[in-house]
């Protein structure tokens, strides 16, 4: 008998599915508190939550039994994946569930908020008729800018497209192809905030988009702006969009997600040109019972057939190819993680080329592996084993294959080579003895890197004291450093230096390295 424990309410029909199988034994209990599920976790095989239920790694130490968790929705915030992939649970969730309705949301807080319509109603239920106050705007042939075109994104501006709206759409990791089949331009950020009459944010919250919407950008927007977010909160600081709603340079926004919720800050909720609903954007009777019944249906399969589907940290393979190809699946995601990060741009195509004996196995889990990596940096949450040759399709991307038999310096080798709208880059890894991934090119540099950690990329021209110049800078400011890999090219006497440090490089120490004399890039990698 297999226990489920559901922590957060589903919908009906999701618990049917489960209750339907006779090996299941399904208990609801939806208002505990951490140490109230710290103390009962360990009796459960599968856990289901929504994003209420903090999944900590305190509470899946005690996990014991655990095998699944899912999340009947997207965001998995609320789960810490890397302390259920160390105890070897599957995280899984139903991507694409709620796109229909948060894109359908964020429209109709758009539409509201510009033509005044929840403060109309209000005036109306004081028992007033002010026709003159509150006059509002048309969106025909009025300019929509899109942050993040995502699926979300993307289902927006094909609804926006259809009030006969002109998109334009920012999305750095985007090709233009894709967005230009339905109607979409694709901009900088700068144009489309000078552009953009509406401002609507589809971008997950990153160390790169939090905060975004800030002053700065603000105040790159035309005067009588409006703006919505149903993405998440953090991308737009609070503080600054107050200064400039009161100030009366942004005309109006339009907030289903806070920078901590539930939100208090009623300063800003209180402004007359600001509606607001308490994170809505997937509550609809539609997505919950979708995002439940697809959230039963994965759990059920996994316990009963060991099949995964959309899993956050699991190759859709069997246990015993996966026991096979598992250190190669590891080196791919480590080198499309890190590949990612080194270059600048949309992605347009992507080639890896396989060599050795890694041509034994199934490729295909290993392509997905790698793409799961080049896309998880750029997109974060939203990328797992089941969606990323989707997202990579969606995007534009083109993947290509490549079999070019052995390799004469190594028994595999796994060669990838990203084209991107600004620059092309490669890099290349291999096996050490059974299991220790490493990349062991990066463009014309060869390296021995163990790709894990916190990282700096920098690259130099090939002159005395540059090394001493980055060791003494990082030093100065607090940061060790692990490991450095050196390697320096002799037709133009560049080098590559790759540094492991025991902490994040913040970006003042980051601005100090790339305005050292002889220093050609610096980048910063999380792996």
């Amino acid at each position: 008998m297999k226990k489920i424990l559901i922590s957060d309410a589903i919908s009906r029909e999701g618990l049917e599915v489960f209750r339907r199988i006779p090996e299941f034994e399904v208990e609801e209990k939806t208002k505990l508190t951490p140490g109230e599920l710290k103390e009962i976790i360990g009796d459960y095989d599968a856990l289901v939550v929504r994003s209420t239920t903090k999944v900590t790694a305190e509470i899946i130490e005690r996990a014991e039994r655990m095998s699944i968790i899912g999340r009947a929705g997207t965001g998995l915030d609320n789960v810490d994946i890397h302390a259920a992939s160390k105890r070897g649970i599957v995280v899984m969730n139903t991507p694409g569930g709620n796109t229909v309705t948060t894109a359908e949301h964020a429209i109709a807080m758009l539409l509201s908020l510009v033509r005044k319509i929840p403060q109309a109603t209000a005036s109306m239920k004081a028992g007033l008729w002010e026709k003159n106050r509150f006059s509002g705007n048309e969106f025909f042939n009025k300019n929509l800018g899109i942050i993040g075109i995502g699926r979300i994104g993307s289902a927006v501006a094909e609804r926006a497209l259809g009030l006969k709206m002109n998109v334009l759409a920012y999305d750095p990791f985007i090709s233009s192809e894709a967005p230009a089949k339905i109607g979409i331009t694709l901009v900088s950020l700068e144009e489309l905030l000078g552009a953009a009459d509406f401002v609507s944010i589809h971008s997950p919250l990153t160390e790169e988009t939090r905060n975004i919407i800030n002053s700065k950008t603000l105040g790159m927007m035309k005067k009588g702006v409006y703006i919505v977010n149903c993405a998440r909160g953090g991308i737009v600081s609070e503080k600054d969009l107050y200064e400039a709603l009161v100030s009366g340079h942004v005309s109006g926004a339009a907030l289903d997600v806070f920078e901590d919720e539930p939100t208090r800050n009623h300063e800003l909720l209180s402004l007359d040109n600001v509606i607001c609903t308490p994170h809505l954007g997937a509550s609809t009777d539609e997505a919950q019972i979708h995002v439940a019944i697809a959230i039963a249906e994965q759990i059920s399969d996994y316990l009963l057939k060991g099949e995964i589907r959309n899993a956050l940290n699991f190759p859709p393979v069997t246990a015993e190819v996966l026991r096979q190809i598992k250190p190669y699946l590891t080196l791919a995601e480590k080198l499309g993680m890190f590949q990612a990060q080194l270059v600048s741009g949309g992605l347009e195509e992507v080639t890896i080329e396989y060599s050795g004996e890694v041509l034994k196995h199934n490729l295909e889990p290993i392509t997905i592996a790698l793409l799961k990596g080049l896309l998880t940096p750029i997109l974060r949450e939203n990328i797992n084993y089941i969606n990323a040759p989707l997202v990579a399709r969606e995007r534009g991307i083109n993947v290509r294959e490549v079999k070019s038999g052995e390799t004469k310096a190594y028994t595999s080798l796994i060669s990838l080579t990203v084209r991107t709208s600004q620059e092309e880059g490669c890099s290349r890894g291999t096996i050490f003895g059974t299991s220790a991934p490493r990349i062991v090119g990066v463009n014309r540099f060869a390296v021995e890197i163990i790709p894990e950690g916190n990282m700096i990329v920098l690259s130099n021209y090939d002159r005395p004291g540059v090394i001493g110049n980055i060791g003494t800078t990082l030093g100065n400011n607090g940061i060790n450093i692990a490991q450095l890999h050196l390697s320096r090219e002799q037709v133009d006497r560049q080098a590559l230096v790759v540094l492991s440090t025991d902490s994040v490089v913040p970006d003042d120490v980051l601005a100090k390295l790339r305005q050292m004399p002889n220093v050609v890039y610096v980048k910063r990698l999380k792996m």
